[in-house]
């Protein structure tokens, strides 16, 4: 890559490693603004490249998610989840569009059984996640899983492994993060390395992505 888009690389990863500092602190302008900017910056990235327009939506609808979530409430945390609903979408969008499709499958076996595998991971994730939700966030966390569910089918039809992993990253992220808030109680130790656990993997996902469209090309 060019040198601005090298430049615009390592701002991104500066301020991520910055958010990493400050994910246990209270919500502040600079942690929101680190992790706001970290995400951002990889659909600036894209745009800098000349990369597909859906991944450069899809990375700043992220960052939009990541900007309601930096808060601390409930109405943020909904406003957080439906911006990465269409994220999601988005990227299924662009998967299937550069993607091999069902003949993906069928000449390469070893996709149908990772499909099988995020199938039960996904199915598992939202019967371990039903019994401790709230009445009013079962219907939208089912629509959520099916979103991230079809990303990560979608993405096993591309050639790239990068944007393949990133892909599982993120549904790691989210399984995590949907445990971190109704199912790991708020004053367990375990606590401690939820917020961590879930930005390394989301941030390493969207980067692995980004990086394995523009450099798989």
């Amino acid at each position: 890559m060019e040198a601005p888009a090298n430049g615009t690389l390592i701002l991104s990863a500066v301020a991520a490693l910055l958010y990493l500092a400050l994910v246990r602190q209270p919500s502040s302008f600079r942690r929101t603004f680190a992790k706001t900017a970290s995400t951002a910056l990889l659909g600036v990235l894209v745009l800098v490249e000349g990369g597909p327009l859906l991944l450069a939506a899809a990375l700043f609808l992220s960052a939009l998610g990541d900007l309601f979530l930096a808060e601390d409430s409930g109405r943020a945390f909904v406003a957080g989840l439906c911006s990465f609903l269409v994220a999601h979408l988005v990227y299924v969008a662009l998967f299937g569009m550069a993607g091999g499709g069902l003949a993906a499958f069928a000449a390469e076996p070893w996709r149908v059984a990772a499909a099988a595998m995020v199938v039960v991971f996904a199915g598992g994730m939202f019967l371990g996640l039903r019994p401790a939700l709230p009445g009013g966030m079962v219907v939208p966390v089912a629509i959520y899983v099916v979103a991230i569910l079809a990303m990560g089918i979608a993405a096993l039809t591309l050639p790239s492994p990068a944007v393949i992993v990133g892909a599982v990253l993120f549904m790691a992220s989210d399984a995590i993060l949907a445990s971190g808030r109704f199912l790991i109680p708020m004053r367990s130790e375990r606590q401690a390395v939820v917020a961590p656990a879930v930005w390394v993997l989301y941030y390493t996902a969207q980067a692995c992505i980004a990086l394995g469209f523009l450099l798989h090309r």
